[in-house]
């Protein structure tokens, strides 16, 4: 090959890879955030906190097969699309990607800072998920989180990672939002998949670390847009609004309280 072409060959490569790190990136670098330094000791089996969250899965394998465990499968999915059908009773529209773009840019890009640490700690702690100590059902197949961790929760940080954020854009809705965010948590405890503690851990990662990224100049670009986007999705009538009817029953599953 070559030289000029060869030169102009990597430039293209090179130019294409910091495409890819850049789509790749969340708001923080690296290191810059440690939520080891934030985030509560994982439960020792024989301690309080263990011993409740033993307990709390063996009585919620009591809810196999009811409406909360039908919910808690739902919750399972964490594509954006899910995602926003899942808060958009909370936020009072349909939302899908489509019809909020940017707003989707917004928590995708903040979801990859959350679970960047969340991921770092779940490593660190590489505490088993509760099915692995006592037996019980769970709402989705093992093979899909056996050879993962325990705590803190992925899946709530990412849920509560959304809720945040979609409370922030439209504070009027933040204590539906908030509310299916903690209830979106509490699906990982009655999937049986999760500690009850290992939840808690997965909020506290979420907040601390969007704490974090707040302070970046790109977030706070990328926060107004989105806020732009939703006020004029919520003021358009011709905007789609979820079913009453399946927003009534989802808020009634909502204020099941999981203990």
């Amino acid at each position: 090959m070559k030289p000029i072409i060869l030169a102009a060959t990597l430039a293209a490569f090179l130019s294409a890879g910091a495409v890819c790190a850049r789509v790749d990136a969340g708001y923080l670098a690296p290191g810059a955030f440690d939520l080891l330094a934030v985030l509560p000791p994982a439960p020792r089996p024989d301690d309080p906190r263990g011993i409740a969250d033993r307990a709390i899965f063996r009585a919620t394998r009591a809810l196999v097969g009811t409406p909360r465990w039908a919910m808690a499968t739902n919750d399972v999915k964490l594509a954006p699309a899910d995602m926003m059908r899942d808060f958009s009773c909370a936020a009072g529209i349909a939302l899908t990607p489509q019809i909020a773009p940017r707003t989707t840019a917004l928590i995708t890009r903040a979801s990859r800072d959350t679970a960047r640490e969340t991921g770092i700690a779940k490593t660190f702690y590489k505490r088993p998920r509760p099915f692995l100590i006592d037996r019980g059902e769970i709402c989705q197949p093992a093979a899909e989180v056996a050879d993962s961790y325990d705590y803190p929760s992925g899946h709530t940080t990412a849920g509560w990672t959304w809720a945040t954020l979609l409370a922030e854009l439209a504070p009027d809705r933040a204590t539906a939002i908030l509310a299916r965010g903690r209830a979106f948590g509490e699906s990982r405890v009655v999937c049986g998949v999760h500690n009850a503690s290992a939840v808690e851990g997965g909020r506290l990662s979420a907040s601390a670390t969007l704490t974090a990224a707040h302070t970046t100049p790109a977030f706070q670009a990328d926060l107004a847009a989105a806020r732009t986007e939703m006020d004029a999705l919520r003021r358009d009538p011709a905007t789609p609004r979820p079913a009453p009817a399946l927003c009534s029953g989802e808020a009634a599953l909502v204020a099941q309280r999981i203990e």
